[in-house]
């Protein structure tokens, strides 16, 4: 595709398809964490059974830094990546074959995941996790779809690498010679 392609009905329902997608799981993201504000308190932590306290729980958990509450100083930073990924994504998104699938799931988790904690840090100054599971690092929905978005990627790349390796190993040429033939090799000529 050109890159100077002009919108057309297609982009708008590859937009359609992204904002649509992205607008779903922003809004899941942003009702948990409101949920989770309203009805505990900074640190407070609720699980519905006892047996499954250790295990997993919902915790209000405050995280300056990126997913997973690694780099905990560099929110700012943080929040200005997460701006030139989702507009990276939204200038991509339509160029990318529909046919690639695993890519533009990809691009969606990412998208939605990225404007999904930019909302926290540009509202809230922070952002909310609240998933504890046994001794992993609390994460949010926008998280999570972070990281699947790149495991997605990682597979659909390893797949479309397999899927090149097998064409490639399907198109070549048998250059085997042909011992049943009545040919003279040439450097027999001329004895």
């Amino acid at each position: 595709m050109e890159s100077s392609a002009k919108i057309t009905p297609n982009y708008l329902r590859d937009y359609l398809t992204l904002f649509g997608f992205g607008g779903v799981i922003i809004i899941l993201d942003q009702t948990t964490k409101v949920l989770v504000r309203r009805n505990l308190a900074l640190g407070e932590w609720w699980s519905p059974w006892e047996w499954l306290e250790p295990y997993a729980r919902i915790v209000n958990w405050k995280n300056t830094g990126a997913a997973f509450g690694i780099l905990p100083s560099l929110g700012e930073a943080i929040a200005v990546l997460a701006i030139i990924v989702a507009i990276a994504i939204v200038y991509y998104f339509p160029r990318v074959p529909r046919e690639d699938w695993t890519l533009r799931l990809a691009m969606g988790l990412t998208f939605s995941g990225a404007l999904g904690n930019l909302f926290d840090r540009l509202t809230i100054g922070w952002v909310t996790d609240f998933i504890s599971i046994w001794r992993f690092p609390v994460f949010n929905i926008a998280d999570l779809c972070i990281t699947l978005g790149v495991i997605v990627l990682l597979l659909g790349v390893w797949s479309q690498e397999r899927n090149l390796d097998d064409d490639l190993s399907e198109t070549e040429v048998d250059i085997t010679p042909d011992t049943g033939s009545d040919q003279v090799p040439e450097e027999n000529m001329g004895e």
